[in-house]
């Protein structure tokens, strides 16, 4: 029953309650010691404050670098994907998508995850040395065509 849950032994300890007289042994200056900054009100210091040595941020290069302008981010489909959910026969990118087998308009890579045993004509933007092999190996054919967006 919910109301007979209570938390385990030891492991709700009260805290300390300083600055409440000399008798509870945490009086007069309340643990903090005497003078300096860690003793006043509103002590501490600013995040990231090192002590006056030129903070980690500041040390940090201004820029980060550049993009490539024409880098082509590839949506990878592998073997394996093609042997378990695809008819032998000739595909383009627009067939693949057609299939639900990329998500988006991006460039399309063929990895050489898996085996193939079925005969594909592929048309892709591109394809890894292995996938081109297997495809081969199986009696199918892989045709690269450039990336538009270069």
């Amino acid at each position: 029953m919910l109301h007979t849950y209570k938390p385990n032994v030891g492991s709700k300890k009260k805290s300390k309650r300083v600055a409440r007289g000399n008798a509870s042994g945490s009086g007069t200056t309340a643990g903090r010691g005497t003078k300096g900054q860690q003793s006043r009100t509103g002590k501490g210091r600013r995040l990231g404050f090192e002590g006056g040595q030129t903070p980690l941020l500041r040390r940090q290069p201004k820029l980060g670098g550049f993009t490539t302008p024409r880098k082509v981010i590839y949506e990878v489909i592998n073997l394996d994907l093609l042997e378990a959910k695809v008819p032998a026969g000739a595909y383009d990118v627009a067939g693949l998508a057609k299939l639900r087998l990329l998500s988006g308009k991006r460039a399309v890579k063929l990895l050489g995850r898996g085996a193939v045993t079925k005969k594909f004509a592929l048309t892709v933007n591109a394809a890894s040395k292995s996938a081109k092999a297997a495809i081969a190996k199986a009696g199918g054919s892989v045709v690269i065509t450039k990336v538009s967006n270069c």
